[in-house]
């Protein structure tokens, strides 16, 4: 059954986390509720359906809970991104900045090939650096990057600078 709470009450603020200014749009509680979550996924599967993706990748490590999720409501497989020294077989490695650091994304070798259509699921969308780490890594094994789709899209930030090229869908935006 649906929920009637509007899904932004199911975000939580928590200032200064993981350091001081950062404002962290804690999604634990989203996650709590079945049917909250449930409604979150659909909305970020309905503007990818007509894309007709062949594979979900989803980047460390909340983009695991609602990429695991879309790729089984769209019918399709699912491929990790993780942090470095992580996954047991050769790895594409790219690094790129965060609001607070720097680190880097790793999937296998052959987690794509040419031909394979790859929607990018994440949490949240902030600096773009992981989104576009992400599309390096797909373009690397030769498959085609198709859009990014979110939860939540940090619109005060330039994201959507970083993956130039690529649609990006969200269903909140602060």
């Amino acid at each position: 059954m649906p929920t009637t709470t509007p899904l932004t009450s199911f975000v939580r603020d928590v200032p200064d986390f993981p350091k001081a200014g950062i404002l962290f749009r804690d999604i634990t509680p989203l996650l709590a509720s079945a049917e909250a979550f449930g409604e979150a996924v659909a909305a970020m599967a309905q503007p990818v359906l007509a894309l007709q993706p062949t594979h979900v990748l989803g980047l460390e490590s909340r983009g695991f809970i609602f990429g695991s999720a879309l790729a089984q409501k769209l019918g399709v497989g699912f491929v990790p991104a993780r942090k470095p020294g992580k996954l047991p077989m050769a790895t594409y490695s790219e690094a790129y900045g965060l609001e607070y650091g720097s680190d880097a994304l790793e999937i296998h070798t052959d987690a794509f090939k040419a031909g394979d259509r790859v929607l990018i699921v994440d949490d949240v969308m902030a600096t773009g650096g992981t989104a576009a780490a992400a599309q390096r890594l797909i373009q690397r094994t030769g498959a085609q990057p198709l859009a990014l789709t979110v939860f939540i899209e940090l619109t005060s930030l330039p994201g959507r600078e970083k993956v130039e090229g690529l649609p990006v869908f969200s269903v909140l935006r602060y």
